[in-house]
């Protein structure tokens, strides 16, 4: 796969934004991974991660970090209830506490730098996919391939909700809420994307810095692995 190419391929609808001007998306893809349940690094990432966490939330509420907050307002702008829908960071920031979840080494990775840089990031296997990624408002009709309860079922997202999807479907809701379990990373995933996902006061700086934190990691799971990554934002186009 030319991984430049694909990313090129990449396209945000011209409506998201005009919901959030400030929005920007750092995409990465990693070709040529070796992955597996996780070593001893990866554990030492999460600790890492939860510390972090910790100290973030000593002196304040999650829903008060400057990230969290502004993607609360991000959610609320296409109708969605954060309280009930948190994004993927937020989630995450709360789980810190008791011990962030463990399930497989890529999506261990991610979570962790999601955590340490405070920044929603979502991992899928790119192999799994039916032609680009898209950022789109939904029409309410687009199919999301979920579980629910150990059943396989298909949703819809609501109207005008931002969604993630490829050829076939909606691959991720509410920009960064869940994921569908289609593309999700596996134990044996070779070929991965991940998207890093910013508003402000997130600097381009700060997304550049936790992809090439993601990056070093991804770097350590095979000899061969390769990688390319694009930054896309309003003013740069998509």
């Amino acid at each position: 796969m030319d991984l430049d190419s694909f990313l090129l391929e990449v396209r945000i609808d011209p409506a998201v934004w005009e919901l959030r001007p400030d929005y920007r998306a750092l995409l990465v893809v990693a070709d040529g991974i070796i992955s597996g349940q996780g070593d001893h690094h990866v554990e030492e990432l999460l600790h890492d991660a939860e510390d972090r966490a910790r100290d973030a939330l000593a002196d304040r509420p999650v829903e008060e970090l400057a990230h969290v907050a502004t993607w609360r307002d991000a959610y609320r702008s296409f109708g969605a209830k954060p309280q009930r829908t948190r994004n993927s960071l937020e989630a995450l920031l709360r789980r810190a506490d008791t011990g962030l979840p463990r399930i497989n080494q890529l999506t261990d990775i991610y979570n962790a730098i999601s955590v340490i840089h405070q920044i929603p990031l979502g991992g899928e296997d790119l192999n799994r996919y039916v032609g680009p990624p898209r950022l789109i408002r939904a029409n309410g009709t687009e199919r999301f391939d979920t579980i629910e309860q150990g059943v396989e079922i298909v949703e819809h997202p609501e109207p005008g909700e931002v969604v993630w999807c490829d050829e076939v479907g909606v691959t991720c809701r509410r920009w960064n809420w869940r994921q569908t379990w289609r593309t999700r990373l596996q134990e044996d995933t070779t070929t991965a994307l991940f998207i890093l996902d910013a508003l402000e006061p997130k600097t381009d700086e700060a997304l550049l810095a936790a992809a090439t934190d993601l990056i070093g990691h991804l770097n350590r799971l095979g000899s061969d692995v390769r990688t390319a990554s694009r930054l896309i934002s309003n003013q740069k186009g998509a």
